[in-house]
């Protein structure tokens, strides 16, 4: 017998999505952007607040990652690629300055007499999860620096795409790509089994870089030229966007408020610094501003991504940027914690 109060599982797993599915669609009505990603997070987001323990189905939030990574990938074409790579110089240089955007937290967070484990993990543009590992074998507190990469998440997916889509001019939507089912049938499952390998493998974020690898090079290598179903992205925000709204509660907001108000005060001074770095680094070369503005900003490669996508900027640019700087965190945080607590051991300061 269920306990007094409590709800079936099944309930538990289908109300995230079906509430997120409601709120994507209000959102959609209403001209939001990026509206079946950030309707779905709110409204599962406010959901949860009320007291309802929603949880996201097993495998939701990978099979979104699957589908948008693969719509992502599929921009790379082989001109698209030869652009990239023609701009190699500014992009690795924007990339390594928004792995340097970290300082500001490590800053703000130390002086506030944090510990400097949990400054440093805290204030990586890296996953929260991937984070917190790392962390824990510095002894960062961990709940201090999943809250931090919670709540930056939050603050990217709720205001980048609104300030990026509400301060550019509207741009006319080029002419749909053609959709080949057949090619998709063995491209997509080819993603997937590339992300099942890299999850074995330990990398960063296996759903998001598997399909988009996979797609990427197919596009590139043999000139594949196509796009998705229409409504198949959004299904994939949907699905993000829902499991990502589990992550929030009233506790979540009631936790460490002097901490989190720190958190998001540096995340919006990297967000300022980030767009006058990339005004810089126009200058020096033929890119697109706003593309390479958007890519330096402090998210994830889903969500800058999709909103390149939205707004017919360059997703490749975008991309580019965001995977360099996954993988410069990933293999240079921790070495770099090290040698800092090796120059400057902490007791000392």
């Amino acid at each position: 017998m269920p306990e007094p109060g409590s709800q079936p599982r099944w309930l538990k797993y289908a109300s995230a999505p079906l509430i997120g599915a409601l709120g994507g669609w209000l959102a959609s009505l209403m001209g939001w952007p990026l509206p079946w990603m950030t309707g779905s997070l709110l409204a599962v987001m406010l959901l949860r607040c009320s007291g309802c323990l929603c949880e996201p189905p097993p495998g939701s939030r990978q099979a979104g990652q699957w589908i948008v990574a693969s719509a992502i990938g599929l921009h790379f074409t082989t001109p698209v690629f030869e652009q990239v790579i023609s701009h190699l110089g500014l992009i690795m240089i924007g990339a390594c300055g928004t792995f340097l955007l970290s300082l500001i937290g490590i800053r703000i967070l130390t002086r506030a007499g944090y510990d400097r484990a949990t400054a440093y993990f805290a204030s990586m543009p890296g996953g929260a999860s991937e984070m917190a590992v790392i962390g824990a074998r510095h002894q960062a507190n961990l709940a201090n620096v999943v809250a931090a990469h919670s709540l930056r998440l939050l603050m990217v997916v709720l205001l980048i795409p609104a300030l990026f889509t509400w301060a550019l001019p509207a741009v006319d939507a080029p002419a749909p790509l053609p959709t080949d089912l057949l090619t998709l049938a063995w491209l997509m499952p080819l993603g997937g089994l590339l992300a099942v390998l890299l999850r074995r493998l330990r990398q960063p974020n296996p759903w998001m870089l598997g399909p988009l690898i996979a797609c990427a090079a197919g596009g590139v290598l043999l000139d594949i030229n196509i796009a998705l179903p229409a409504g198949t992205s959004a299904a994939g925000q949907w699905l993000i966007g829902s499991a990502l709204g589990c992550h929030f509660d009233r506790a979540f907001f009631r936790k460490a408020p002097a901490f989190l108000l720190r958190v998001w005060l540096f995340t919006l001074l990297a967000m300022l610094v980030a767009a006058a770095a990339a005004i810089l680094l126009s200058t020096l070369g033929n890119v697109d501003r706003v593309s390479l503005m958007l890519g330096m900003m402090p998210g994830g490669i889903t969500e800058l991504c999709l909103t390149a996508e939205a707004l017919h900027l360059s997703v490749a640019v975008v991309t580019a940027l965001q995977v360099l700087r996954l993988f410069l965190v990933m293999f240079l945080a921790e070495p770099l914690f090290i040698l800092w607590q090796r120059l400057k051991p902490e007791l000392q300061d």
